[in-house]
Formats: structure tokens, sequence, C-alpha cells
């Protein structure tokens, strides 16, 4: 007994000092919040404090203490000091666990993204017994090889699923749902409504990805046929509400890519002409109108007044962050915060809020139905940081659409708003006009120079940590789909940040 409680003892503190860099990154990036850590610091403390005083006075060892034991046992007081020192033995064991679930969940937020990895080990010098099983490492936390006399008790955690894959059966209804809603009756208009909507230029498809995975993370299921052989209607009818949620969504997102293509005088997208080069911007403008009204129509068919009101929200932020754009000021375009603002009003509020309007279908509660627009906002935002990245370091071949094509129509991005902050000079560069192709040079002279391209990126990072912690924080459920689809939905955030189109 005494053997057993030094050598945890011990362990533990290795077990902490191992971990520390590991929680003090998950504060920084936001995967812990401030009650947890100062929870954890407690814990450690009072849990630690109380063992050096118990093995001191108790069982004999000779190591200093803080504090002066107790006064010596008696016989008659055997059993009560027994009582206490079992008492405070299940506690000190409860706070070990707790040590050990939040020290796993910074594991799988706040270090590696390599999700087959080394998570735990009971002391530093036994990481080079670490076996691998098929591609991964066994997990053998240190208090699993106390309790079972057995030897060690491995866990494992899975490869990485892709989640393209595992929607890819239902994306394919989803698209051809999608071609046979934007038929219209004027030839030239169903030519232009359904241009990105054809096999080989509907793009990634990343919106709907995203929603159908956030459906079976809620639990809500695809339908199986039940062992009678009789199909759940309501569970098909519910499955196919949410993917229309799917549907409105990329309607949606599509027209706000013709509307954008006019405005910004584009003459690609997605690698092939823009629809303005090709057909013209007065049936670009009508195509995206068409999508536009395509999508109300099914929305006012889901029946749902709050689902109405998020999707209409999400289509006013994005009139709202073009006009931001268009119309800035100097200062406002110097501004991070309002540069934030804009690209939420932009490319955040539509996935935010249909991820939000997915859990309201489900039924989840408002607590959960907020963590989904959590996910969609914060993944969202760590999109369009990275693409902001890519326009400085992509080329126009992998990106589908020109190289520094925001800088050369003046948008200022969040990489020159970073160069600006180390190099304020840059500032009167960007306020005399980036119409002007000197400007444009000096003005990626400085970028250069900065650690803007670099500072972005961490932010892009610290997002994508914030919507895996909501993923995270969604209420426990052991169905092997529903975990599967938690997995591909912070797999994504991975995807986003180290994407390179």
């Amino acid at each position: 007994m005494r053997t057993y409680i030094y050598t945890n003892y011990v362990t533990l503190h290795q077990y902490i000092s191992l971990y520390t860099p590991s929680i003090k990154e998950g504060y920084a990036r936001g995967c812990i919040s401030t009650h947890s850590l100062t929870r954890f610091i407690i814990s450690v403390v009072e849990s630690t404090t109380y063992v050096r005083r118990l093995i001191f006075t108790y069982f004999s060892f000779n190591f200093p203490v803080t504090s002066p034991p107790p006064p010596p046992l008696t016989p008659s007081s055997i059993s009560i000091y027994l009582f206490f020192i079992s008492f405070h033995l299940l506690i000190l064991l409860f706070d070990i666990m707790s040590v050990y679930r939040l020290i796993y969940r910074v594991s799988r937020t706040a270090t590696s993204y390599n999700r087959c990895r080394w998570l735990h080990c009971s002391t530093p010098h036994q990481q080079s017994s670490s076996q691998q099983v098929l591609g991964c490492r066994v997990i053998s936390p240190w208090f699993f090889r106390s309790f079972h006399s057995g030897g060690p008790q491995p866990q494992y955690e899975e490869d990485p699923v892709d989640p393209f894959s595992l929607v890819a059966d239902e994306l394919s209804i989803v698209a051809n749902r999608l071609r046979s809603m934007v038929v219209a009756e004027v030839p030239k208009l169903a030519s232009a409504a359904e241009y990105f909507f054809k096999m080989g230029v509907e793009g990634k498809r990343f919106r709907p990805t995203v929603l159908l995975l956030m459906a079976t993370a809620l639990n809500a299921q695809i339908s199986k046929p039940a062992s009678e052989g009789v199909v759940d209607v309501f569970s098909t009818e519910l499955r196919t509400r949410l993917q229309s949620i799917a549907e409105i969504t990329e309607m949606i997102h599509v027209a706000s890519l013709l509307h954008d293509d006019v405005l910004d005088d584009a003459d690609t997208r997605r690698g092939i002409g823009s629809l303005n080069f090709v057909m013209g911007n007065k049936i670009s403008v009508l195509a995206g109108d068409f999508l536009l009204s395509r999508a109300c129509i099914t929305l006012a068919s889901l029946k749902n007044t709050e689902v109405v009101s998020l999707i209409a929200t999400a289509v006013e932020h994005l009139v709202t962050g073009e006009t931001m754009q268009m119309s800035s000021s100097a200062e406002q375009r110097s501004s991070m915060d309002y540069y934030l603002q804009k690209t939420y009003y932009k490319t955040a509020s539509l996935i935010s809020n249909s991820c939000k309007s997915i859990a309201l279908l489900t039924g989840q509660t408002a607590e959960v139905a907020m963590l989904a627009y959590e996910y969609g906002k914060n993944l969202g935002l760590a999109f369009q940081l990275i693409d902001d990245v890519l326009d400085f370091t992509g080329t126009s071949s992998s990106l589908g659409k020109g190289s520094l094509s925001d800088i050369r129509h003046g948008i200022v991005t969040a990489p020159i708003l970073y160069a600006m902050e180390e190099f304020p000079e840059l500032r009167s560069v960007v306020d005399r006009g980036l119409d002007n192709p000197a400007n444009v040079d000096l003005a990626l002279e400085y970028l250069g120079k900065s650690h803007g391209i670099q500072r972005t990126r961490e932010l892009a990072a610290k997002h994508a940590s914030l919507a895996s912690a909501a993923i995270d924080s969604f209420p426990e459920n052991d169905d092997e789909d529903v975990q599967r689809s938690r997995r591909a939905l912070i797999e994504l955030t991975h995807r986003v940040i180290n994407r390179t189109k």
C-alpha cells in the first residue's frame, strides 16, 4: 500500500510536468476555459498537498512538507482516521481521473493535428515502449496499469476519417436534386443557373458536406430498414428536410458567387471561365437571382419560421458584408475588427446559421444549437483566413482563380493588416490606393518582410481549434455513426487550415 501510494504520487508529478506545455497551448488557443484551467490547478495542488502530508504522517516517508504533521494516532481514533484516509484517497482518485480527461481533451484539440499518435504515457522514460497497432499507437494511462493486475489495458485512437467519402452517396443525391431544382423554362436562364451544378464543376461541395455530417453528428441518422423490413418514415422525412438545408445553402452560396464575380469583374471561377465572362453580367445576375428564388421556395417548404429567419439573416449578411467591402473608409480598411466582422458576414454567417438550422430541425436544445452555430462560425472564419493566405501564396491553377486577386482589387485582408502592425508606413501605401501596380508591389514587399502570413495562419488555427472544441462539447453519444461524423467534422477543421487550394 505504501509503495502503491508513493509510486502514483511520483507518477502524478511526472505526468503533470510532461503535459504542462500542452495545457498552456490549449489555454492559449482557447481550447480550455479559464474555469477548467483554474479547477485543474486547484485539484492538483489540493491532491498532491494532501498526499504529501498523508505519506509523511502515516507512512513515515522522509521528504519535506510545508505544514506540520497532525497529532499522533491513538488506539481509540484509528478507525476514524482510516475512514478519512480512505475517503481522501477516493477524492484523490477522482481528481487524477479529471486531470487525465482534461489532458486527453488538450491532446485532441491543441497539440498535434495528426490523429494517430501517442497521446499519453505513464512516465517519460516509457515512451520508448510504445507499440504500433494497425497504424495507431497504444494508449496506456498509468492508472489503468495500477488498477488492472492483468497488465496494461491499451486503448486505440482511430485513424482519421475522410469527411467527403463518409457522405459521398448522400452528396450524390443532393447534387442530383440540385440539378433538377435549377431547371428553368427559358433555356438560356436554365443553362446559366446550372452552370456551376454540372458534373465536374460542382466544386468541393464543402458546405453540403459539413451540414450532412452535422446532421449525423447530432444523431439524425440516415433511415435504415427495421428488422421486419419496414422503413422508418419519420426518420426518412427528417433526413430529407436536413438534406434540403444543404441544398438551400449551396444554392445561396453559388448565387453569391455569381453576383461577386460580376462585382469583381472576375474571369475565372473553379478553374473555368466565370459565368459573367462567358454569358455576360446581366444573365449572371439574373441566374443568381433565380437560384435565390429557388432556395426561398425550398426554404418555405420546411415550414419552420425559426429556420427561415436564420437563413434570411444569412442572406442579409451576404449583402451587408459585400457592401462593407465596397464602401469602407481608409480607417475601416485598416481595422482588424472591421475585417473580421466583414468576413463573418460574407463567409461564416451562411454556414454557421445553416449548422444551427440543422440542430433546430433535429430537435436539439438551444445550447446544442449554439454549439453547432459556433462550429460553423469558427470553421467559416478559419476557411476565409486561409483563403486570404492562399491569395498570396497559391497559384492561379491551384486556386481556380487568379492569385493576388484581392489586393489587386484594393481589398485589404488579414496578412496585409498584420504587416501594417509591424510596418506602420505600409498604411500610407494602402491609403494611396492599390489600383496602382507600384503600390501593390510595395505592399507585397512589406508583406514579405513581415510575419503577416504566419500570424494569419495562427489566427486560422485558433478558430479551427474553437470549432473542434464546439464538437467536443456536444452531448455524449456512443453511437458509432455519430462518433464517426463528429471525428469527420473535427478532421475538416484540420483540412481547412492545411489546405493548399
